[in-house]
């Protein structure tokens, strides 16, 4: 959808390669640092733009330049990638970020077949995991904000030294953030499904919003199951997670539970809290335990859960008075997320009102992707005013319906603008249809397309150039380049070469005045005036060359009148008469009246050798 982006250069210095794919909030880039040593790649951000009316734009460049702040100082910590840089562009929002090189958490994670699951991640290499994502998030809200997408996609074990880097801060929220704003379905990437806290959807993030994602990847890495996987207990709302088959211990198992509950003041409270629950981990627990009881029933204090522990030993009863002070804190019921993913829709396993209505909206999206408008309009109508998302429904169906509308709009334009050949009309145009597969889809071909002609209208209006450079004729040249697309991959060089020719038709302007110059000095006019008409605009001697063309377009007129009043003066003398002085003096007094006045600077001109060859530089 967004390849017109491939091969752009933003800022005259971020060469587009490679598209990493969309989300909520933005596409991303991969591009090369043309101004740096040796070209490093980074990563480029284009942040998503809804409306493009000054109010909206206004709001969007104050959020873009306090959210820039934020994630510079959060590029401080190790373990997050630098921000490099950040501009507005043609009215769009661009972050620069760090590139991480190294493969995404997802493909470290047990894969489940139907005979099984592979390598299962030991306790040690889950507490481990834990710890080091733990220390992360421990920063990140000690800034004051809270992730928001916390994922497999989202965790790079970088190459070079093999930790764990949190990427995409595109969905960042500040921790204080007082605004009930419901997160739409529609809008949830695919790959966040399952992983995101219950509260999260109804516009109340919390810190341990963060840390309930967390927990689930840790589930998922010790049982080879997605969060989508899991069943949901219909009295409670907590995930059951820990079968007969999972080999975990108790205490890790209440751990991790303790992070995933469905109720986030129920949860750990700070990231702080999980590393230091973790670190009292009895050795004896690193191995699991065979016999398990599907709930371990404790009181509901979590005052000390940061005590040490009075004793290794855990009973798993909960009655033992050396019972850790962890598990004695905890009241685990085996817990999470109250959403699945479930015949390709994200539905609610529990009885709750709402479940088909929120499937429906969900297929409603999937039709709206897809181009059946209608039927999407009617799905999300069909939505009962008693739901708890008919609000969110009826706000969708304004928003499609706008959104359908411009799309169809700028469509419209854009297939215009290709008929017409106006290929950079077609790619201007592009970036303002709004993020909607089907249409989306529809431009790609025009799009390509008008890339492949730039390109060939470049290599053309390229070589037009040099071959009129080569000619002398730099007016030219300079005429065909600037008839270049400004959208062309060729940017930089049209740049160098406007340079170029610019300069040497100065120097070309220079020559051909000097040529004048030197004609008028004959009294040829006619061939001064020649060369005066050939001097272009813009060159620096341009003016000059206008009062000389008066001055010689003068002189030549008092030149032939001269000529026909000595041509009548001789047919009307007698044959006796002595003319020859006469006509000497008579010559010599014209030519003193018409001479040129040359200024005292033409003599700089007479050592130019502008009939030399101007090589061309940097063609290539």
């Amino acid at each position: 959808m967004t390849n017109y982006m491939i091969g752009k250069v933003l800022q005259k210095r971020y060469h587009i390669v490679q598209n990493l794919g969309a989300g909520v909030f933005g596409q991303t880039f991969i591009a090369i640092d043309i101004e740096q040593p040796n070209n490093p790649k980074c990563v480029i951000k284009q942040l998503k733009i809804f409306s493009y009316q000054s109010n909206y734009l206004e709001n969007l460049r104050l959020r873009f330049l306090t959210e820039t702040q934020t994630l510079s100082n959060l590029g401080h910590h190790t373990q997050i990638p630098q921000l490099l840089s950040c501009f507005e562009e043609n009215e769009r929002f661009y972050l620069v970020q760090e590139l991480v090189e190294g493969n995404p958490l997802t493909v470290e994670l047990p894969i489940t077949y139907d005979m099984g699951s592979i390598y299962l991640w030991t306790e040690r290499e889950t507490v481990r995991f834990l710890k080091d994502v733990l220390g992360i998030l421990d920063f990140i809200h000690s800034q004051g904000v809270i992730h928001c997408d916390i994922k497999p996609d989202n965790l790079i074990r970088r190459a070079y030294d093999g930790k764990l880097v949190l990427i995409d801060f595109g969905s960042i929220q500040p921790v204080d953030f007082g605004m009930d704003v419901v997160l739409p379905i529609y809008q949830i990437p695919v790959t966040s499904l399952g992983y995101i806290p219950p509260e999260q959807f109804i516009g109340q993030t919390k810190p341990n919003s963060d840390i309930y994602a967390l927990g689930l990847i840790a589930i998922q890495a010790l049982t080879g199951l997605t969060p989508l996987s899991f069943q949901i207990d219909p009295y409670t709302n907590e995930i059951i997670w820990r079968s007969q088959n999972t080999a975990v211990s108790d205490y890790l198992a209440a751990v991790l539970s303790q992070m995933i509950r469905y109720d986030y003041t129920h949860r750990f409270q700070s990231a702080t809290q999980v590393i230091k629950a973790l670190e009292q981990m009895p050795l004896e627990e690193w191995q699991p335990q065979s016999i398990y009881t599907d709930y371990i029933v404790l009181p509901e204090s979590t005052e000390d859960i940061n005590s040490p522990p009075e004793s290794n030993q855990i009973y798993r009863d909960g009655k033992s008075p050396k019972s850790s002070s962890l598990l004695t804190g905890m009241k685990v019921g085996l817990v999470a997320n109250t959403l699945f993913l479930g015949f390709g829709t994200y539905s609610l396993i529990t009885n709750s009102p709402g479940t088909s209505e929120t499937a429906t909206l969900y297929n409603a999206t999937q039709k709206y992707q897809s181009g059946d408008f209608q039927q999407a309009i009617s799905l999300a109508k069909s939505i009962p005013s008693t739901s708890y998302i008919y609000p969110e429904a009826q706000a969708t169906i304004e928003e499609w319906q706008k959104q359908w509308e411009i799309a169809a709009e700028k469509f419209a334009s854009i297939k215009q603008a290709d008929n017409d050949g106006k290929w950079s009309e077609v790619l201007r145009l592009a970036p303002q249809v709004p993020d909607i597969l089907y249409w989306q889809s529809k431009i790609d071909g025009l799009v390509e397309q008008a890339n492949t002609n730039i390109k060939i209208q470049t290599e053309t209006l390229l070589n037009q150039a040099y071959k009129a450079a080569k000619n002398k004729d730099f007016t030219m040249a300079l005429q065909y380049l600037k008839q270049i697309p400004g959208e062309s991959s060729a940017g930089a060089l049209v740049k160098d070469k406007l340079h170029e020719y610019e300069k040497k038709q100065g120097i070309r302007a220079t020559y051909l005045l000097q040529k004048a110059y030197n004609q008028a000095a004959k009294s040829n006019f006619d061939g001064a005036i020649r060369f005066l008409k050939k001097i272009p605009k813009n060159t620096p001697v341009y003016n000059t060359a206008q009062l000389k063309l008066k001055e010689y377009s003068h002189k030549k007129r008092i030149q032939i009148f001269a000529r026909n009043q000595e041509s009548s003066n001789s047919k009307s003398q007698s044959p006796r008469l002595d003319t020859s002085s006469r006509n000497g003096q008579q010559k010599a007094n014209l030519t003193s009246f018409i001479s040129p006045t040359i200024p005292a600077s033409t003599s700089r001109f007479s050592d130019l050798k502008t009939e030399n060859e101007f090589p061309e530089v940097n063609i290539r």
